[in-house]
């Protein structure tokens, strides 16, 4: 046993020197994972005549010298830290060697990939579930610690999406319907990178399938086959037009009955669960029991003889089990009908036609290329000749010819051929049948274009020209129209101011009507009788003794002649009434404005019409002392007169007092 040797804390600083002197080395080592075999971990520092050797040789290092090496790839993932011990000694053994510890940790780096627990998931999800609703999660795993992962996910549909890119939750995303999809395989992508850029970092990636089957629910009901298939807000709904059948009057029938268009028949209006369905009548139409329905099949059997002619309406019954939640009604017509004894038979049992356009009755070849007629003969309708009315004709093997009342018609367009058909007689009252043999020749007739005349083309090119022609004439047509209206109002203007212009000229002292003229009235083209007494703008003159010619005009009319005298005063004087008159002699009566003509005036000269001012009697006195006074005249100009559209008062003295020189236009 050696002797525990006690030395002061000077005495072990300076042991502990020497030691370090003798052998040091760092206490701790970084090392990246991944390393090669062979790199250098830590290198020794040993003292001259000092050697170092490993004292737990572990296999992961070796000791060359004063070189610790790496013997092995180190992982990270495998082990974070290995201890090393160093012994350092001399040959001597009377000195003890030292032992040195080093520790080396093991850096991580990004070197594995995600991994699914699965490289195909299988999942079923039923269809019709709503946007948004959550699902299975499918997470990756990565050995690297503290790795993000983020997923991606690629199919062919978008009914599905992830919750997020870091959340491997399936998600619905556009609803599913079992009779548009059944399966949906998805690939679902996680790798240990961003999704958008990794700033050259490597990334490493792992993938895994998901398989889909979608799965029908109980949301429809039974189907009756043949149906229409018809889509509602989504909703598939299949329409039956429902069944028929016969049965004879009077007849036992021990057979099923045979429906048309086909045997009763309804399926699952959901393919996918597809549950048996069970038959039954519902409602009225068998109350006494004639007929019974199997539950399982659908098959209908007669239980007696059926008395009454007629039809017998029925209601179907299907409904889906071992629950009737789900269940549809269709309809069947029985009719009962007399018993046939004879079957419709065709006069020929073969026929020959030619036809040579669309809509063209076809030809009998065999009689002188007459209308063919084709008809079949039922022995039960003797009394009527054999010609039974229930009988009704189709053609088989060919959609494109029609027969009416007997009669063959092509109805498309067909190149020439000669078509080997089949004719059809049926019985719709008993559905009894028969057909002929039926040859038709097409023999397209071609209306050869003389040459040198015009085609349809041509035809056409020279209807569109004659349009455009008939078009410029309708609007000319219309121009000079509007035109020969407005020459019309010209001229009754011409002629009004015409009559105006000989009422002048002619004996003042004679019986005439007058006509007074306004500018409003040459205004007006629309006026249609602008000389007629209903005319606006004509004031007539009664007719009264010939030494005075009263007009029927307003105040404010004559004052536009008579600027010079106040006539509109009379709206303000209640107490008189001035009334305008026209006169050969000059009247000095109240209430009268006088309008004077000369008796001397040739009617025939056309100068000049002398009109005598307003003088009251108390002016009178005026009149003697000053001399006669100065009467304004109205002169007609013989341009006026030829065009009947001036009229000029005017002074009969320069000095003329209160009297201005005025001009109308009419």
């Amino acid at each position: 046993m050696v002797p525990i040797r006690f030395c002061s804390q000077g005495k072990l600083d300076v042991f502990l020197q020497n030691k370090q002197k003798v052998c040091s080395a760092r206490e701790t080592v970084e090392v990246v994972e991944n390393n090669a075999v062979g790199d250098l971990v830590e290198t020794i520092i040993l003292a001259e005549g000092v050697t170092a050797s490993l004292i737990e040789p572990t296999g992961s290092f070796i000791l060359i010298g004063d070189r610790l090496l790496a013997n092995e790839v180190l992982d990270f993932e495998t082990s974070q830290t290995h201890v090393v011990r160093v012994r350092c000694g001399k040959d001597d053994p009377n000195i003890s060697p030292l032992s040195r510890v080093i520790v080396v940790i093991v850096l991580n780096v990004n070197d594995n990939p995600p991994v699914f627990d699965k490289n195909t998931y299988q999942i079923g999800v039923n269809e019709l579930l709503r946007e948004g609703t959550l699902l299975d999660t499918f997470p990756a795993t990565d050995r690297d610690p503290d790795t993000t992962l983020y997923y991606t996910l690629t199919s062919a549909t978008d009914y599905f999406k992830l919750q997020s890119s870091e959340n491997p939750q399936l998600v619905i995303n556009n609803i599913m319907d079992y009779d548009k999809v059944q399966n949906v395989q998805l690939v679902l992508r996680a790798q240990d990178t961003p999704l958008s850029g990794s700033d050259g970092e490597v990334s490493f990636t792992g993938t895994a399938t998901i398989e889909v089957t979608v799965l029908d629910v109980d949301n429809r009901p039974p189907w009756f086959i043949p149906c229409k298939k018809y889509e509602v807000a989504g909703a598939v709904i299949c329409q039956n037009t429902g069944y028929s059948s016969m049965v004879k009057l009077n007849e036992m029938q021990a057979e099923p009955l045979t429906l048309t268009p086909f045997p009763l028949h309804a399926i699952d209006g959901d393919v996918g669960i597809n549950e048996a369905i069970k038959y039954s009548f519902l409602g009225a139409g068998n109350e006494d029991g004639l007929f019974q329905i199997n539950e399982n099949t659908g098959d209908i059997n007669v239980l007696r003889e059926v008395d009454v002619l007629g039809n017998i309406s029925l209601t179907i019954l299907a409904a889906q089990t071992p629950t009737s939640s789900q269940f549809a009604t269709t309809s069947l017509t029985i009719s009962v009908v007399v018993q046939s004894n004879h079957k419709p038979k065709f006069e020929r049992p073969s026929y020959q036609s030619v036809v040579s356009s669309v809509g063209a009755m076809a030809t009998d070849p065999d009689n002188d290329d007459e209308p063919l007629q084709i008809e079949a003969l039922d022995e039960d309708y003797a009394s009527m000749e054999g010609k039974n009315p229930h009988i009704v004709y189709r053609i088989i093997g060919s959609n494109d010819f029609s027969i009416i009342q007997g009669y063959l018609f092509m109805t498309k367009d067909l190149p020439d051929d000669t078509l080997s058909l089949q004719v059809e007689a049926e019985d719709t009252s008993n559905k009894e049948k028969a057909t002929a043999e039926l040859s038709v020749k097409v023999k397209m007739e071609k209306v050869p274009i003389p040459p040198g005349t015009f085609g349809p083309v041509d035809m056409a090119a020279l209807g569109a020209t004659l349009g455009v022609l008939l078009f410029i004439c309708v609007v000319v047509i219309g121009v000079l129209a509007c035109r020969l209206q407005k020459g019309k109002a010209d001229w009754e203007k011409i002629h009004e101011a015409s009559i105006f212009r000989s009422s002048l000229g002619q004996d003042l002292g004679g019986e005439k009507q007058g006509i007074q003229y306004t500018n409003e009235a040459f205004q007006h083209d629309d006026d249609d009788d602008s000389v007629g007494p209903a005319s606006p703008y004509v004031t007539k003159v009664e007719e009264g003794p010939s030494d005075n010619l009263v007009f029927k005009s307003n105040v404010t009319a004559l004052g536009s002649l008579l600027e010079g005298d106040d006539i509109s005063q009379t709206s303000s004087d209640k107490d008189k009434e001035v009334k305008p008159i026209l006169t050969k002699e000059r009247r000095l009566e109240e209430g009268y404005k006088a309008v004077w003509f000369k008796k001397d005036i040739d009617p025939n000269a056309k100068e000049e019409v002398v009109i005598i001012p307003d003088r009251r009697e108390d002016d009178s006195e005026d009149e003697d002392e000053d001399g006669p006074a100065k009467p304004s005249k109205v002169a007609f100009t013989e341009s006026d007169m030829d065009s009947g559209l001036g009229v000029k008062l005017e002074e009969a003295a320069e000095d003329s007092d209160g009297d201005n020189n005025l001009k109308f236009n009419l």
